[in-house]
Order: structure tokens, then sequence, then C-alpha cells
């Protein structure tokens, strides 16, 4: 009777310790252990993306000791946008520097953000992309394999890229013009005039050269960054997008940090968004004089005729109803 008694006090034991095990609970930062986050993006070293993603491996390594390292790799060279994605969702340690309209073929509700004149400046996007609606579809995200650090990395208003003038919709007719593949971005560009043209950023390039493409549509520090200026004539100033971006990692590979190291990562993402978008404004007009001292035509133009254009892209998109969510959060009727 001892002997069974003295089993069962063991056995007892031994269940209490597994159950304490799978209590769920998060473990401190363990002193020994390394982690390792590498963030690829498409834009060069030049870029203040670029700048922003140092500046978090900076602060991130020196709050963690060491402990939680950062690795950058510009120019696609762990891949291209859509490939991170996808190696962030399965639990792969990267993140990617992404746009809304590509996070939009999860949650659909984000793709607001990336749609067209949905913002009219930095402030506006800014304090959408912060706001607790956006938040909700962020949450969302995490169903789907991804955790949204920061949503604040400020790129830029994008504009029409060309070899040919445009003043309004009707000179973009026929033309075909790279944008990225999402359903939102090639519905703009097609409510213009244009015939919207899917390739990766690092074929733009050639794609002009060889004329492949006719123009393409993207912010200042990308142009140049690309040398964009080199085979185009023109630039159109339609602000169509303010391309708000945000860092975004695997929701697996998140969830294996400690809570110590998610809370500091979270943190310096946001700061580090920041320090990026500055760079961003502060260089606008930098980037602008060198293209033009470069030979290309900067041309102002009235942009109520595009705006005008691309109000189906709201109702074939079924985002009448998100739109006024969206003004609601920025004060506007």
């Amino acid at each position: 009777m001892k002997k069974i008694l003295a089993c069962l006090l063991i056995l007892a034991l031994g269940l209490g310790l597994l159950a304490g095990c799978g209590s769920g609970a998060k473990p401190a930062a363990d002193k020994d252990k390394t982690y390792l986050l590498k963030i690829g993006m498409v834009v060069t070293e030049q870029d203040p993306m670029y700048l922003g993603a140092m500046e978090l491996k900076k602060n991130v390594e020196a709050r963690t000791k060491g402990k939680l390292k950062i690795q950058v790799f510009p120019s696609s060279q762990l891949g291209t946008t859509d490939d991170l994605e996808e190696q962030a969702k399965v639990g792969a340690n990267v993140a990617v520097i992404t746009d809304p309209a590509r996070l939009a073929r999860a949650v659909p509700e984000i793709g607001i953000l990336g749609a067209p004149y949905i913002t009219d400046n930095y402030d506006e996007s800014r304090k959408l992309a912060t706001s607790k609606l956006f938040q909700g579809w962020a949450d969302k995200l995490q169903s789907h394999g991804f955790h949204v650090l920061s949503f604040n990395w400020y790129q830029g208003d994008r504009h029409f890229l060309t070899n040919v003038p445009v003043k309004e919709p009707a000179d973009l007719k026929g033309l075909r013009i790279r944008t990225p593949g999402s359903p939102i971005w090639q519905g703009t560009i097609s409510a213009m005039g244009a015939t919207p043209t899917a390739l990766s950023w690092s074929e733009v390039y050639p794609g002009l050269q060889q004329k492949v493409i006719d123009g393409a549509e993207a912010q200042h520090p990308a142009v140049f960054g690309a040398h964009l200026h080199e085979v185009i004539k023109y630039i159109t100033k339609t602000g169509h997008f303010q391309l708000m971006t945000g860092l975004v990692c695997g929701e697996k590979w998140f969830s294996t940090l400690p809570k110590e190291y998610q809370a500091i990562l979270l943190e310096e993402a946001v700061k580090a968004g920041d320090f990026a978008s500055k760079k961003t404004l502060d260089g606008l007009k930098d980037y602008e004089a060198k293209m033009k001292a470069a030979g290309v035509t900067i041309n102002q133009v009235d942009i109520a005729p595009f705006k005008k254009a691309t109000e189906v892209v709201y109702e074939k998109n079924k985002l009448v109803d998100l739109r006024k969510q969206v003004n609601e959060v920025l004060g506007k009727k």
C-alpha cells in the first residue's frame, strides 16, 4: 500500500509540473539565447527606409544587449516584397517593408490606406496608420500569419514617370505603366486611363530602357535610388498614393520572442518609422533638384481630374463605407 501511495504521489507531482509547463506563461528573456531578425526591402542603401531600419537595428541591439540581433538587406537581396511576405508567413525570421495594398489580400480593409487620394499628406497618413481603426485591421493580420511591428514608414507621394508629357488622365491612355500587382493599385492606374503592368521593382529600369513598359509610378526616393531619372523624361506630380508603409514580420517568429523583447521591438519600430519618415520629408526637395539637374522635367498639374477618375476604385472595391470611417478618423466630411 505504501508503495502504491508513493507512486501516486510521484505521478501527481509529475502531472502538476506538466500542467505548469503548458500554462502558456511566457518566460523572461533567456540571458544566454540570442535571436535574429532579417529585414528585407527593395530599395537601396540610400533610401530613408534603409536608414530607418539601421536605426532600428542600433536601438534594439542596444536595449537587448545584443540578444536580439537585426540584419538589414536592401535592394531585394532577400527577394521581392511578395517573397519576403511568404517567408514571414510560414515562420522564417524575416521582416519586410511592405505596403497596405499587398496586405489587403489577407485583410481587405487595410488596403484602403493605399487607396487613391485617401489621405492628402504625411500627417493625415500617420494619423490613420496609428489609429484604433487601423490597429483593428492589423490585429486581424495575425490570424493570417503576419505581425505588424509598426506602420508609420512614410515613403512619399507617388507620381507618374513617363517619356511623354502628362497633363490630364487622357494623356495616360494606352501607356503601359508599371505598378505593383495589387487590385487597388492596378485598378487606380486603369481608372486614370493607363494600362497597369506588374513588374518587380528591380525590372523597372531595364523595362523602361527596353520599352517593355512606357512608364511607371513611384515616390521620389525610390525613383532616384533606382536611377530611373536616367531613363525617363517627365515626372507628373499627381500624388495619387501617399505611400505609408509598414514593417511586418511573421506571427510565428514573433511569438517565439520573450515578451520583453517583443515590447522593445514594437516600441523601437515606431520610433524608427518616424525617423525614416522624417528623412523622407527632409529629402524630397533635394531629390527633385537632383533629378531636374539630370534633365527630368517635373510638372505640377491640377489633380482634380485625376481624383475624379479614381472615384470608381472605391465603388468597385466596395470601399465607400470604409472610406467614411477613415474620414471620421481624419476629421473630414
